[in-house]
């Protein structure tokens, strides 16, 4: 991490601390340069996401057999820990078969790329741009949303506001908020908690490695230095952290969706 923020620091004087402009480098190609956006590092992050994922289960499940190898086994178990501990608990076995594939792809689509920002020389989670967290929470709600209509058509509209056995009296007052909770709620916390968790952990251990470089190498007293020794000492700490945190967001998410769709699947019970 320490060598990432050397350019963030200056060269005496204060110490400056790295912003969240800093933790987002420039897009490569600023298309739309007047509104922020442009193809930029998360997008190769992304295409390579992609490309990793394709490569990694190909290879391992290229020739299957009874007894698996070290990657057919990482595959398999990848699989049915989506498969069996998302899928099957939540959805529940008469209708989650269907849904494997998405959550497959969901879970380690977002797994891998909140753990690029723990890879040296990439160290940016995709997610911690909001742009990213959007788009793949607006496909994770159009997906449950249209469950919703295929099942129970133009009624689900009115299953998904008004719950069952609620007397009608409360009805004016609890129909707005059910609204405002499922159809506006719920979609922005589905991409908010995935983006700031991922931007609080890089700022985190960014700014522990920028503020002991700076006590390291920038300060002439004995104390300051020791400081930074121990600065160092804590990021690593933060950096194993930061790993258990990018794995639980992935399983967050995909767990939310599946929670997502059951509701759909089954609103008429609700």
């Amino acid at each position: 991490m320490l060598p990432l923020v050397l350019s963030y620091l200056p060269a005496q004087g204060k110490y400056v601390p790295p912003t969240i402009d800093d933790a987002h480098p420039p897009d490569i190609i600023p298309w739309m340069a007047e509104y922020g956006t442009g193809f930029g590092k998360q997008m190769v992050m992304i295409i390579l996401s992609i490309i990793l994922i394709w490569a990694f289960f190909g290879i391992a499940m290229r020739k299957p057999s009874l007894v698996p190898g070290r990657l057919q086994w990482i595959a398999e178990s990848g699989y049915a820990f989506v498969r069996n501990g998302i899928g099957r608990d939540i959805i529940g076995e008469k209708h989650f078969r269907q849904w494997v594939p998405l959550l497959f792809a969901i879970f380690f689509f977002v797994l891998l790329n909140n753990l690029f920002g723990a890879i040296p020389v990439l160290q940016l989670p995709s997610f911690s741009h909001s742009g990213a967290a959007y788009a793949i929470a607006i496909i994770a709600y159009v997906i449950w949303i249209a469950v919703g209509l295929r099942r129970f058509g133009i009624r689900y509209l009115k299953l998904a506001v008004v719950p069952k056995g609620v007397p009608g009296w409360i009805l004016p007052l609890l129909v707005p908020l059910e609204i405002i909770s499922n159809f506006i709620v719920r979609p922005l916390t589905h991409s908010l908690r995935l983006m700031a968790t991922m931007l609080a952990g890089h700022m985190i251990v960014l700014l522990a490695g920028s503020g002991a470089e700076y006590l390291i190498t920038q300060t002439d007293s004995i104390v300051n230095a020791g400081l930074g020794v121990l600065v160092v000492i804590g990021s690593v700490a933060l950096y194993f952290l930061e790993l258990l945190i990018m794995v639980l967001q992935a399983f967050v998410f995909t767990l939310l969706t599946s929670l997502y769709i059951q509701g759909a699947i089954a609103a008429n019970e609700l």
